[in-house]
């Protein structure tokens, strides 16, 4: 099924050449159909990278999306026109009457900094809270799951002796988790940060399931029963030269930047990486929107209960 993005998208054209169904609006109006909504809260500075990446994702489920973006409005974007902002962002005091089946929080390059100082942390809060009666699942990434860990449950970061970067080995350890199934038993995640989260504080926290982690980069996925909630660490939406950009970006501030781990083969920045991670991200996506989305929203989305008030005992 396809999904549905804004007229003139610039991920449109890129979306279309690797065969991922895509619906303008325009087409969409002709179609009867109850598409799931999905908000997009992108924090980061690639927005039009980051905005392909999770459409190609998305729109690679057997459900229909109707994907809007949304931006945080006390902080201005440096690395993506005024006009696209303009033209495909939506704000929060826009959508803060309405609901949504999903929402998505990316992370964004602020991990170093204390996150109340943070320049839209209050606005950040209000949204997380907001999504607690507005939204029916909500899936954070990166430093949005650190973000979300913190405000949530109290759960801080703590900071790494160096960046972690690279393509790592992970590992199933909730195999009854339906956001893990089909998972293989060691999976590869690319990780990219200066901060992490404590494996015991999420351990001790009675409303959090682990359910998968890796021996060099620490929790990967965590989510409440029934999936309300779920936690993200790694970029498995990243393509397979995501990595290289940032790199060649680092490299540039500082020439002694190491490569990252597991990526390039025989850790030469000059051969192409290999793409080691595409079929687990479309798993984990396609988990995600089918178990904790689609299968237990309701089809008013306006009747969408508050986390408080969510009993569900499925399996997260």
């Amino acid at each position: 099924m396809p999904i549905k993005i804004p007229n003139k998208l610039p991920a449109t054209a890129t979306l279309e050449s690797e065969n991922i169904f895509v619906m303008t609006e325009t087409r969409a109006m002709t179609q009867d159909i109850r598409p799931l909504k999905i908000l997009l809260l992108n924090l980061m500075p690639t927005k039009i990278e980051t905005e392909t990446q999770l459409a190609r994702l998305l729109g690679n489920t057997p459900l229909q999306v109707d994907l809007e973006l949304m931006q945080v409005s006390s902080h201005e974007a440096r690395n993506a026109s005024p006009e696209h902002m303009l033209s495909f962002y939506t704000t929060f005091s826009e959508v803060k009457f309405r609901y949504f089946d999903g929402l998505i929080i990316t992370g964004a390059p602020v991990e170093r900094m204390p996150f109340e100082e943070v320049d839209y942390w209050d606005e950040l809060c209000r949204i997380m809270e907001w999504s607690k009666t507005h939204v029916h699942s909500t899936f954070h990434i990166c430093w949005g799951a650190q973000a979300g860990l913190y405000h949530h449950y109290g759960i801080p970061k703590i900071d790494l002796p160096e960046k972690l970067s690279g393509v790592y080995e992970h590992e199933v350890v909730r195999r009854s988790s339906m956001l893990m199934r089909g998972f293989d038993d060691v999976f590869d995640v690319p990780q990219s940060r200066y901060t992490s989260v404590p494996l015991e504080a999420v351990e001790a926290c009675p409303d959090l399931k682990i359910l998968a982690v890796s021996e060099r980069a620490g929790l990967y996925a965590a989510a409440t029963e029934g999936g309300r909630q779920v936690f993200i660490t790694g970029h498995s939406e990243y393509d397979a030269d995501t990595l290289r950009k940032e790199y060649e970006r680092d490299v540039k501030i500082d020439p002694a930047t190491p490569v990252p781990e597991h990526y390039f083969p025989g850790d030469d920045p000059s051969r192409e990486p290999v793409d080691t991670w595409r079929a687990h991200a479309n798993l984990l996506y396609h988990n995600w929107m089918n178990y904790f989305v689609y299968q237990t929203t309701p089809y008013d989305v306006s009747r969408i209960r508050p986390v408080s008030e969510d009993f569900v005992r499925e399996e997260a």
